[in-house]
């Protein structure tokens, strides 16, 4: 089992601890990242590449995963991590495939999967994402739990192709379904089959191994979250290969428990808060105990998680 310390450094090259930040009734005990920090990290990176199944891999190491589909049409990538991992980023591609860059898909908005938009639009990508990703990135946002503000992204890094629930594309001989989630994580997020691989990156709305981080200031919540699992598992079959944003990949099983960890966390929180207890007190008395030594290890603290989940029932 990584550490925290561990996890984030895999994930974006340095010994860094994402904060719970804010005016809430918890307080922050941990350094906050700033997306500064968080681009410098970027240019150490080390990415680590990972064969899946029927040509598709796993990139991991700079921001959050990407997977990539090469062929005879061009490289497909999903998602794309930090613009200060380009050089890394590029030679990973390189190394699955000398072929173009011809497809890209974003998960969500967010900028660990979103920040590498503009340099692989230049390189000859289309970019595929939900309408609501292209909304948010038109416009300024600001994630306070990890005092994050993020301006209007250049025309260059727009999605430029969108949809609204589903859309299907043909390329490498695989069939690839995009569907949007009901809002989970964020508003944006959508799941990406590649149904001829038996392979979905479900971005993160599946952190696999990890409490997950929601974000309330882009319509995400724990109920959202809970029903996205549902949506997963009714997609995959029991051979599916599941790739969430954060963690090692997984499969149906990872999902399930993924689900129930969400579920019982929140009925415990929901009980507590509906008999009057604080922000403060509840995650004083750790609801999420028995789980903290499996999900903890990321970059989500269970008291972080707990509030997240305070906030939403």
């Amino acid at each position: 089992m990584q550490t925290r310390r561990r996890f984030i450094a895999s994930s974006l090259g340095t010994t860094a601890t994402f904060v719970f930040a804010g005016n809430h009734e918890a307080s922050a005990q941990e350094a906050s990242i700033t997306t500064a920090q968080m681009r410098a990290a970027g240019r150490l990176a080390k990415l680590t590449i990972e064969p899946l199944r029927n040509n598709v891999s796993l990139v991991s190491g700079s921001g959050g995963n990407v997977l990539v589909l090469p062929g005879s049409d061009g490289t497909l990538v999903i998602d794309n991590g930090l613009a200060t991992s380009k050089a890394q980023m590029s030679r990973a591609l390189q190394s699955i495939s000398s072929g173009p860059l011809r497809y890209l898909i974003n998960t969500h908005w967010h900028f660990d999967h979103t920040d590498g938009n503009a340099w692989m639009h230049e390189a000859g990508a289309t970019i595929f994402a939900h309408e609501k990703t292209l909304y948010r990135m038109r416009h300024r946002q600001f994630i306070p739990e990890f005092e994050g503000v993020y301006p209007p992204s250049p025309s260059g890094a727009l999605p430029t192709i969108t949809f609204d629930h589903t859309r299907t594309l043909q390329a490498n001989g695989q069939e690839i379904t995009l569907t949007r989630y009901t809002p989970a994580h964020t508003d944006t997020d959508i799941s990406v089959f590649l149904r001829d691989a038996d392979v979905l990156h479900a971005g993160d709305s599946f952190f696999s191994r990890f409490y997950p981080f929601i974000d309330y200031n882009s319509g995400g919540n724990i109920d959202g979250m809970i029903e996205a699992c549902r949506e997963t598992l009714a997609l995959i079959g029991p051979s599916t290969i599941v790739v969430g944003g954060h963690g090692p990949a997984g499969g149906r099983a990872d999902v399930l428990a993924f689900e129930q960890m969400l579920a019982e966390v929140r009925g415990k929180v929901a009980a507590l808060k509906g008999s009057g207890a604080s922000a403060k007190e509840v995650i004083a008395s750790k609801p999420s105990a028995s789980f903290d030594s499996k999900w903890g290890n990321g970059f989500i603290s269970p008291d972080l998680f707990t509030w997240l989940v305070y906030r939403g029932v």
